[in-house]
């Protein structure tokens, strides 16, 4: 690569630290979070909800069966304007057997004691 622009460099640098920052976000995001619910006394984990959302249907309870990895590209940008069913098919969590949660380990301790 002896072709390289100084710019061109500068535009990977700056991809690459978008793309950094895009994927510690999410880690971050609980950092804080846990830290703040710390310092409020409250539960680290749920913020005394009691209650974790499922981490593999996002709190749904249903996962979509359809489409590559369970996702359609036209059901997602162009959902059925009239209420109608969309063509995918849902089923139910098999993590969190259809609930899209679970009990606080930290919260239903306490609960106990």
């Amino acid at each position: 690569m002896e072709g390289l622009t100084a710019s061109e460099v500068a535009g990977f640098g700056v991809g690459t630290v978008l793309l950094c920052a895009t994927i510690a976000a999410p880690k971050l995001d609980a950092f804080f979070s846990a830290s703040q619910r710390s310092s409020l006394g409250m539960c680290k984990k749920c913020g005394d909800v009691g209650m974790i959302a499922c981490s593999r249907c996002k709190g749904m309870g249903l996962i979509k069966s359809n489409g590559l990895f369970g996702f359609s590209i036209m059901d997602e940008l162009y959902p059925p304007l009239d209420g109608a069913e969309s063509q995918m098919k849902s089923i139910g969590c098999s993590k969190c057997k259809g609930r899209g949660h679970f009990c606080c380990p930290g919260c239903s301790n306490k609960a106990q004691v």
